[in-house]
Formats: C-alpha cells, structure tokens, sequence
C-alpha cells in the first residue's frame, strides 16, 4: 500500500520536481480545490519546480487566464505543458484540410498553423478536442459522422485523451472517449497527451530549462487522479507518483464520501499499479 499523506510537504523535500496534473487536482472546473494551489506554492518556496502538465486541448498560454478565474494562484507553478501544445506538432506534421470536432473556444489551438478548417465531407485529418455539446452528448451521437471519416481513412487526432473529467459534481466525457470509439469503428488515431511519452518529454523539458539544468529522475515525482492518463503515464515514464484518490475513481472505492483504504488497495492491486504516495485531495 503506498504511503499517505497528510500533506504533500512532507513528501516534497525528496524531490526536486512535481509535474503535477490541474483538472481533478487542482480544480474540478467550476472552483479550485482548497489547499492545492496554497501547498505547491510552499513546495515552491521551498526550492521544488513545478510544472502543471495537462490534458487541456489549449494551449498553454489559454490555460494560464482560466486558472486565474478559478482560483488557482500563479505561484502554484513554474509552468505549464498541455496536450494542446504537443498535439499541434501533430497537426503542423498531418493533412492540411483540418475539421474541428469540438466546441469554437478551441480554435487558438490552430493559430499559426498552416492548416485550412473544412466541413467534414472535405476533411482530409479530423482534430477532435472535445464535443459541440459536452453537457448532453455522446460518443455515439457521432456515429454517423465517424463512421465516414472510417471509411475515407481519415485519421483523427485527439487533442485530449481524457475519457472523462470531474466537473463540479458531475463527470463530462472528453476527447478521448471520442477517439476510443472511432477506434472501435476501425479509425486511426494520433495522440500525444497524457499517458503518451510527448507531453512527458515536453514537460521535462519546461523543468530542466526552470531549473537550469539535468534532472534526476529519482527526484522527480507525478500527481495525479486519472488512472488511463497520469497514473499510466506517470509509470510508462518511471516516475514516483502521488495519487490522488479524490478524482474520478472515488467512486471505485469511497464510504461515505472519504477514501476506504482497504477498498483503495484492492483497487490499485487490480489495476496493478503501486503509487509511493496517496491523498484523497492534494492538500
């Protein structure tokens, strides 16, 4: 069983960076969770680097002003690394006749590509960043219009791998379950977010150029809540890694709305995986 935590200090001075996920540590989307942002600016003080990394299909420079309206202090942080930011090295390098699968807030993720918004008929490359409507659709609402892009090959790069994030108590599903459909109808998918190496190294090396030079590994260590993302991630890129269990698995092993630490177990041996550190929120 991991170690838990009563507050991510007492963990910080082994290490020399926190690359620590926002949506579902930092804020649930509608408000920032109390303490997160105020212990990562004392790890700071502290000497720690943090780098927020994050499955947002924008780019960074539009995350920064959301998490200001969130509540999430600037001192939380040493920078940030999107999806989004990796993802467009994946569109610069694709077709240039784009269709957007998501909402028009996610158009700045194109600006400066060299790349031309088409309908979908005309689409040679999908980017998909989310739904037109993530508070009342599904997956399959666009089964019609995946099943054509299937058919013509056109692949479909997913500017967030999240299946689903925790938004203020309801969970809304993301990109990623959208890719993991089209997937399942025979279309290709590229990704570089979480749990994918890319934001990794990107991330990696936003901390290096922060910190001002080589990183040891052993002093590094990832915050998350999402299995499929940061938990995976976190192992792939053999990082120490603090769970938070408050995320969008509570339900998997919660009583009375706090973390039951022998079902937490049973959890973590099934999906077996074996964090250094757990909170229930990173506090």
């Amino acid at each position: 069983m991991p170690q838990q935590l009563s507050t991510f200090l007492d963990a910080a001075s082994r290490y020399d960076v926190a690359l620590c996920d926002v949506w579902g540590v930092l804020h649930n989307g509608v408000d920032a969770f109390p303490g997160a942002g105020e212990v990562l600016t004392a790890a700071r003080q502290k000497g720690m680097t943090v780098v927020l990394i994050t499955n947002s299909p924008r780019p960074s420079s539009g995350v920064v002003p959301q998490l200001r309206t969130l509540g999430v202090p600037d001192s939380a942080y040493d920078r940030i690394v999107t999806s989004g930011d990796v993802t467009r090295r994946l569109i610069a390098e694709g077709p240039k006749k784009v269709f957007l699968l998501g909402p028009e807030r996610d158009l700045p993720l194109f600006d400066g590509l060299d790349v031309t918004l088409t309908p979908a008929e005309e689409a040679e490359c999908v980017v998909c960043t989310g739904f037109f409507d993530d508070e009342t659709e599904v997956p399959e609402d666009y089964h019609e219009m995946l099943t054509g892009f299937a058919a013509r090959s056109v692949p479909l790069i997913c500017a967030n791998p999240d299946l689903i994030v925790e938004r203020g108590h309801r969970m809304i599903p993301c990109a990623g379950a959208v890719a993991a459909y089209y997937e399942q109808l025979g279309g290709k998918t590229r990704i570089a977010g979480k749990p994918h190496a890319p934001i990794y190294e990107a991330a990696l090396t936003a901390a290096r150029e922060a910190r001002g030079g080589e990183l040891d590994k052993s002093r590094i260590i990832a915050i998350g809540d999402g299995m499929p993302t940061d938990v995976r991630g976190a192992v792939s890129a053999g990082l120490d890694l603090l769970y938070i269990s408050g995320g969008i698995h509570a339900a998997e092993y919660s009583l009375h709305g706090k973390t039951d630490e022998a079902l937490l177990k049973t959890y973590l041996v099934g999906q077996g995986v074996t964090p250094a550190f757990w909170m229930q929120r990173l506090a």
